[in-house]
């Protein structure tokens, strides 16, 4: 259990993603926030340190796999999988959300104030996530991607426009923290996205979509924050020391 109480949650996450879900039902931001360790993120959500650690420790009993290994996998690799996974799904459903929301906004403002905040945030967020997403694409991945290949071949790195690595990254997991604020507010201002027992029908379908949408990008986050970046980082330094 000591081990597990001083791991951070990132890494923890990062070895078996199945823990993910463990952490979301009690709270804990593993993407984000996940360079704290077990012990400090539990009493950060004020829930019960020995429950989820219990919880971590069952996990590990189960048979069966991690779904996917992330952490082995080749950076440029992954950094396609992102693109083809994540970034495709945040296209698709911010088109999806903003109707709602404002649909909402309109028919169910005067009577749960809420939801006025819930579209601002959501308007927000989507506007945040579209231009982070084009400068990893357009930009930071590619470079990602060229050291990888670099790597692969045993050959060293040419130098970046942006000097090291280290300079973009620092960009994007500061824009990861400001969506992080965003969906924390989104949660608390939604209850929990829990409908009032009034909801129509469209009210319903907007928190079932903005849980969907606070639950992907909580693994994209995690994937780039706790295994891409750091890796990239590592490898760079690797390459340019040949």
């Amino acid at each position: 259990m000591e081990n597990i109480r001083n791991k951070s949650v990132g890494e923890i996450v990062k070895l078996d993603f199945r823990a993910a879900d463990i952490f979301s039902s009690y709270g804990i931001d593993f993407c984000c926030g996940g360079k704290i360790s077990v012990a400090e993120a539990c009493a950060n959500s004020k829930c019960d340190e020995t429950t989820v650690i219990n919880s971590l420790e069952a996990l590990q009993n189960e048979k069966g796999s991690a779904v996917h290994d992330f952490d082995s996998w080749d950076l440029g690799f992954l950094a396609d999988y992102i693109i083809h996974t994540h970034h495709q799904y945040v296209t698709k459903a911010i088109p999806q959300i903003l109707p709602l929301a404002q649909k909402v906004f309109d028919v169910h403002g005067a009577n749960h104030k809420e939801v006025i905040r819930i579209n601002e945030l959501f308007q927000d967020l989507a506007e945040e996530l579209l231009a982070h997403m084009q400068k990893e694409e357009g930009v930071l991945f590619p470079y990602i991607k060229k050291l990888a290949a670099d790597d692969s071949a045993g050959k060293c790195t040419d130098p970046s426009c942006f000097g090291t690595v280290m300079g973009p990254i620092s960009v994007m997991e500061r824009e990861h923290e400001s969506a992080g604020v965003i969906l924390k507010e989104l949660f608390r201002l939604s209850d929990g996205y829990t409908p009032p027992e009034d909801a129509c029908n469209t009210f319903r379908v907007l928190y079932g979509k903005l849980k969907e949408f606070e639950d992907d990008l909580h693994r994209h986050i995690h994937l780039e924050n706790n295994i891409l970046f750091p890796k990239a980082i590592a490898m760079e330094h690797a390459l340019q020391l040949n």
